[in-house]
């Protein structure tokens, strides 16, 4: 049964040329949007192409920008802090063209506390404990990993401890009694790090874009075991004009009395944007290349259900359920071999190209890369049994690829645009999270669009929505028919 179905899609010229155009449409998109795009920043040496991509310890494309008030900690010691106050300023979109709108206020993932790092080299192993803007206590380190501690918004004592690779955080709220936040290990330490108090704040987004915004904190009750040399000022990764001079967006620290106000911008974590190009970008066009592939796979049931050779109860006549799972494996191998030609070739080449074009990539391991190609491919099959499977059930091929479109494609192409992206968790265009190169991290705050690299699902959650509404539907056409078999 299995041959003569696939005899049966490749006689049929048509669906074979709709397969190979499902592949033209997504490649040709890819390769549009990688051959068109230009990257340039404006560097102390003017403006041009963009620098590669900072990478943290772990390979990820990272942002390691702060102002730092360290001193040198030989050995094992502590630092002990009050951040009493937190305030900043965050740029709106202006009311008035040409005049910034300023306002009062600090970005929900803005950070100020406690720093402990092996050098101030951009990229190097670190751990904080800190406030935040809105999200209370944290301790991060090396740039990927977050640990919530408290939710204080409030003054808030942070403790510091190094003891050989091992770094606890604590926070309290009267500098007594103390809570662990947690403890982590920065493997190959070396013996003299730098240790101190820090201030940074991401940009404020609105709409598709990112606008300045800069954190001020003040430290007081400070002591230190283990380092009592003077205070060292270093605004870390601080960028500069076109003139190679000027600071761009500078930090700074203000010493009164007992207390340091220290101010900074930009961040310390994961770039998700900002670190290059993604993967997944050259499969953008993946929702309108499957277009072809469930039309196809709705046409595989519903021609022959036309002409009367499914479902009529004739002796003569295949088991309907039995054929309806032989069409299934043949529309769903069809499909992900589709697949796999689409994104074995945009995705290497796309990538190929944005190198060329002197474009700054973000980080991909072998691994994450064959997981996006296969995955597509995957995606692309289960698709197609969905599209099989509502065309068994309804039986009329208009209502089919309307209902199978509306419930993979037109999702995708609404969270691209930024609308209601938690359809990419309920409905099959789930799928879609298999293609994701860069991780969604919890504590970076991005455009909810697949364009800012936003899925609500990890990758392979999101594929087991699409297979589970795949077999699902499969699963209920086969019930249904097989009732209606003769017996």
């Amino acid at each position: 049964m299995l041959r003569a179905e696939w005899t049966k899609f490749r006689s049929a010229r048509g669906w074979v040329l709709a397969m190979a155009a499902s592949v033209l449409v997504t490649v040709s998109l890819g390769l549009l949007i990688a051959g068109g795009a230009r990257s340039t920043c404006v560097t102390g040496k003017g403006e041009g192409p963009c620098p590669a991509p900072l990478v943290g310890p772990d390979g990820t494309a990272v942002k390691d920008k702060y102002y730092f008030v360290h001193q040198p900690l030989k050995g094992n010691g502590s630092i002990t802090a009050r951040v009493s106050d937190m305030t900043g300023q965050i740029r709106l979109p202006d009311a008035v063209p040409g005049v910034r709108n300023i306002k009062e206020g600090v970005v929900p993932w803005a950070k100020a506390g406690l720093l402990v790092r092996q050098s101030l080299k951009q990229g190097t192993p670190y751990a904080a404990v800190m406030l935040t803007g809105d999200h209370g206590v944290r301790m991060q380190y090396n740039f990927t990993h977050d640990v919530p501690g408290g939710p204080h918004n409030g003054p808030q004592w942070l403790r510091l401890t190094r003891s050989g690779d091992t770094i606890t955080g604590y926070e309290s709220d009267d500098g007594k009694t103390w809570t662990e936040v947690s403890t982590v290990k920065l493997t190959g330490l070396p013996e003299t790090v730098e240790i101190g108090l820090f201030a940074t704040s991401p940009g404020a987004l609105w709409e598709m874009a990112k606008a300045f915004a800069q954190a001020t904190a003040t430290f007081d009750q400070i002591t230190l075991q283990g380092a009592n040399g003077s205070w060292r000022r270093d605004d870390v990764g601080v960028s500069m004009e076109s003139d190679g001079k000027t600071p761009h967006h500078p930090g700074g620290v203000v010493e009164s009395g007992d207390k340091l106000m220290v101010t900074g911008g930009g961040d310390i974590g994961p770039a998700t944007v900002e670190g290059g190009l993604r993967a997944d970008l050259m499969l953008i066009g993946g929702a309108v290349g499957l277009i072809p592939v469930l039309v196809v796979a709705v046409m595989f049931f519903t021609a022959e259900h036309r002409r009367g050779l499914i479902g009529t109860g004739l002796p003569a006549e295949p088991h309907p359920a039995r054929l309806l799972a032989a069409k299934a494996m043949v529309v769903g191998a069809v499909a992900f071999v589709a697949g796999l030609v689409t994104s074995g070739v945009v995705v290497p080449v796309g990538l190929a190209m944005s190198r060329a074009n002197q474009n700054p990539i973000q980080p991909l391991t072998l691994g994450t890369e064959l997981r996006v190609i296969v995955g597509y491919a995957a995606l692309t099959a289960a698709a197609a049994v969905l599209a099989l499977g509502l065309a068994a059930l309804v039986k009329r091929a208009v209502v089919a690829i309307g209902l199978a479109i509306a419930l993979v494609v037109v999702p995708y192409l609404l969270a691209t645009a930024g609308l209601v992206p938690w359809l990419l968790m309920i409905t099959p265009a789930a799928g879609f999270a298999i293609t994701q190169s860069v991780p969604t991290f919890a504590h970076v705050d991005v455009v909810l669009s697949l364009l800012g690299g936003y899925y609500p699902l990890p990758p392979w959650a999101g594929l087991t929505v699409t297979c589970g509404y795949a077999a699902l539907a499969l699963g209920v056409a086969i019930a249904v028919h097989r009732r209606k078999a003769p017996r």
